[in-house]
């Protein structure tokens, strides 16, 4: 007998769906009542696609031409896209990860002059020579930020240290260096091969209707067939052996910084279950509900910003713990032995219990936030689900389950350790206010 309250639960979230004749994947989450509407327009293709071959011609891209393209979808022969949503009166986005590009606006009015802008900038790409150095020198400004982010260099750190040949051993942004080789053609030829709509998503939710998002795609001629190149992404096949299983790196940081990576198995594409399930088994490690977590709090080893992630592209999958810690080594020592505990006694049942209803609570917080709901309509239909299939593959999680794949993940043989100490430079805890007093 079905579960009652799971199929009202699946019933109370099941959003718009609906595949167009040019191949586009549209979702609408209609929220009457609601001020705003948030859109979002996203394709399969970011840092990691860097190598593949397109009806016949092999295309290999530099570091960064993902995140590059992003800035450059912004601008066409008519001006810049970000002063035609001023005159709409929308706020306007866009970002770039490992393995997508999204383009996102949040409007109170003027919906339908925003979605043209939204689907005419992204549908209509637009480089020259000139528009591509003005974007270098803009860029080389932002990669340099992101060198100076203990945080980023922390993660990028450990992928090296995991990654011999996987794309994303490279920061998102490229290098000054990698994005200077960057071309018209190969940003073109980017277009052709990922922004074609069988391979992007546009999900809305707010103040609108499917009619009314399918009519501002009938405008763009995204409900008319389209001809699809035959894209095949290159892949250099990956060890499962490490780099390196330490690294240290000084930067201008008053506290020691670390993290710990473990190299797991790539998952096949669409496991979203997994990938769940890897993410219950942390919060049951390393969860603010975890006895792990409250000792290490407690006993001043860590501050809240400790805590682990699951990443998962094509062909990489890593487990990564990171936080600030006096005492580094303590801390990973008692990680170790607590994931080493609990592989031998299994995951506690109430805890497990309670990572999974926070899971459900996250899921269903989202629906009452335009932005939230349309990111996570978007997110799990890039990977050919919806929210409602989402909830129910958690409910099927059992942690007999997490006991059985912990027995394969978080294997020492498989981890790397980074290091982020200081360099000198920066103020100490306490030493601004020791100033002061004085």
């Amino acid at each position: 007998m079905p579960d009652t309250k799971q199929t009202v639960l699946e019933q109370a979230v099941a959003d718009q769906w609906k595949v167009l004749p040019s191949g586009l994947t549209v979702l609408v989450r209609p929220m009457p009542g609601y001020s705003s509407t948030h859109v979002i327009f996203a394709t399969k293709f970011g840092s990691i696609d860097r190598d593949f071959r397109l009806d016949g011609k092999e295309v290999h891209l530099p570091a960064g031409v993902a995140h590059f393209l992003e800035h450059k979808m912004f601008e066409d022969q008519d001006g810049d896209a970000f002063a035609k949503y001023a005159k709409t009166g929308a706020n306007a986005n866009a970002f770039t990860s490992f393995d997508r590009t999204c383009y996102l606006f949040t409007a109170t009015q003027q919906l339908d002059e925003s979605l043209d802008v939204l689907l005419g900038m992204v549908t209509h790409p637009y480089f020259t020579e000139q528009t591509i150095a003005k974007e270098q020198g803009i860029i080389g400004q932002e990669i340099k930020m992101y060198d100076d982010s203990p945080d980023w260099r922390l993660i990028t750190g450990l992928f090296e240290c995991l990654y011999h040949s996987h794309p994303i051993r490279s920061d998102i942004a490229g290098t000054v260096e990698s994005i200077a080789q960057i071309t018209p053609e190969m940003l073109y030829d980017s277009c052709r091969a990922f922004y074609a709509p069988d391979n992007m998503v546009l999900a809305a939710a707010g103040d609108t209707t499917m009619e009314r998002v399918l009519a501002a795609c009938a405008r763009h001629g995204l409900m008319e067939p389209r001809s699809t190149e035959r894209v095949q992404r290159l892949w250099t096949p990956e060890p499962m052996t490490l780099v390196t299983t330490e690294t240290t790196l000084k930067m201008p940081v008053s506290k020691p910084c670390f993290g710990l990576g473990f190299k797991e198995e790539p998952l096949p594409e669409g496991d979203l279950r997994t990938e769940a399930l890897y993410d219950l088994i942390l919060c049951c490690i390393v969860g603010g509900m975890s006895p792990l977590y409250r000792r290490l709090y407690d006993e001043g080893l860590v501050n809240p910003g400790f805590g682990g992630e699951v990443l998962r592209v094509d062909g990489c999958c890593c487990i990564l713990f990171t936080g600030e810690s006096d005492e580094p080594d303590t801390v990973r020592q008692l990680l170790l032995d607590e994931v080493a505990r609990i592989r031998a006694e299994g995951v506690d049942r109430e805890i497990f219990t309670l990572c999974k209803n926070e899971k459900y609570g996250q899921l269903i917080e989202n629906l009452e936030n335009v932005e939230d709901s349309a990111s996570q309509m978007a997110d799990f239909a890039l990977s050919g689900q919806t929210v409602a299939q989402q909830i129910t593959m958690l409910a099927g999680l059992t942690a007999e389950d997490a006991d059985a794949a912990l027995q394969h993940i978080l294997c020492t043989d498989r981890m790397a350790t980074m290091y982020i100490q200081p360099d000198g430079t920066a103020p100490q805890a306490g030493e601004d206010d020791e100033e002061e007093e004085e």
